[in-house]
């Protein structure tokens, strides 16, 4: 678009200029330097217009490239210092054989405690908290995140889901 602009303009000016030549005389000598500098100056204007449109371009092509430049953020995961771990002092002689069987029976859970409970949502299966704390050596080791409490008609029983209890190791006592 602005090369046919460009082009019309500098057709124009140089036709003024050549019928200026054409019709000069010897008297007419500052009508025809009036007419070339009217000429001069208007290819002045137009080039000046043509400069300032270009310099614009650049400054919009400079931001757009600015833009293109800057890099992404690049995620880094986080340093993880590696820790020497300390080997623990080995069991003295013994010690082993007696202590896997106390841990089985500590995983053991007596038959009298688990009891079954209803409520408005079904019925629950439970170990009583009281009756372990009596008849089960290691009631104070059992996992806190099956504690629950329930609503039943008699009132609120306090013990531990025996699904729960299942699933971290412990089982119900034969006998």
């Amino acid at each position: 678009m602005y090369r046919k602009f460009i082009a019309t303009i500098t057709a124009v000016s140089i036709a003024i200029t050549g019928l200026s030549a054409t019709f000069a005389t010897a008297g007419e000598s500052d009508r025809d330097l009036a007419r070339i500098a009217i000429g001069v100056l208007g290819i002045a204007i137009v080039g000046k217009i043509i400069h300032d449109n270009n310099k614009r371009n650049e400054s919009r092509d400079q931001v757009v490239s600015r833009q293109k430049v800057e890099p992404a953020p690049v995620y880094r995961a986080p340093r993880i210092e590696q820790r020497h771990e300390v080997q623990p002092r080995p069991l003295p002689r013994g010690y082993g054989h007696n202590n896997q069987h106390r841990q089985q029976d500590s995983k053991l859970l007596p038959q009298n405690c688990f009891k079954s409970y209803e409520t408005r949502r079904g019925q629950v299966l439970m170990f009583g908290s009281r009756c372990l704390q009596q008849h089960y050596r290691y009631a104070n080791r059992l996992p806190q995140h099956c504690a629950q409490q329930i609503r039943t008609r008699q009132g609120n029983r306090f013990g531990y889901d025996a699904r729960c209890l299942r699933g971290a190791g412990y089982r119900l006592a034969r006998g």
